[in-house]
């Protein structure tokens, strides 16, 4: 990965952000469900990067459930090879192995206060799925209303 790739996408994810808070922050306000937030960043997203799909909470990899050999949360009787993943939002090329950004998301009000179960996740999306960038992203509501790049997966 060149900087100048990442320098470029950071951009792109910064104008998408600047967007989202201009026009939809107040989900941040009233403490919305991350799958709005997420939903609302996502059409920002898909605006700056023209050429590309772009998803929340995809679930597919080609045409069979997208898994990653991680360790699950909670054990299921079905899933025993691994675990089935479902992306915060995705930029990709739907039905093709073309994976370029994955993003996970953590309101700071989550009642899950560890984000290495999703540094984990990225880190297999990059690894196993091909994705170029893997990012995670701290959403601040009702108080700060901002959401930031927080960590990027290398």
């Amino acid at each position: 990965m060149s900087e100048t790739d990442k320098a470029n996408v950071e951009n792109l994810l910064n104008e998408a952000i600047r967007q989202f808070l201009c026009f939809d922050s107040f989900l941040l306000k009233v403490d919305a469900n991350e799958r709005a937030i997420s939903h609302r960043l996502a059409i920002y997203i898909e605006r700056c990067f023209s050429g590309w799909h772009v998803d929340c909470e995809y679930n597919r990899n080609h045409d069979d459930p997208k898994r990653l050999k991680i360790k699950p949360r909670s054990i299921q009787s079905n899933d025993l090879e691994a675990t089935t993943v479902f992306p915060d939002i995705i930029v990709h090329k739907r039905g093709t192995d073309k994976n370029f950004i994955v993003i996970e998301m953590k309101k700071d009000s989550s009642s899950e206060s560890d984000d290495n179960y999703d540094l984990d996740k990225l880190r297999a999306f990059k690894r196993e799925l091909g994705y170029k960038f893997a990012i995670f992203m701290k959403i601040k509501t009702v108080r700060s209303c901002d959401v930031r790049l927080e960590n990027w997966i290398e």
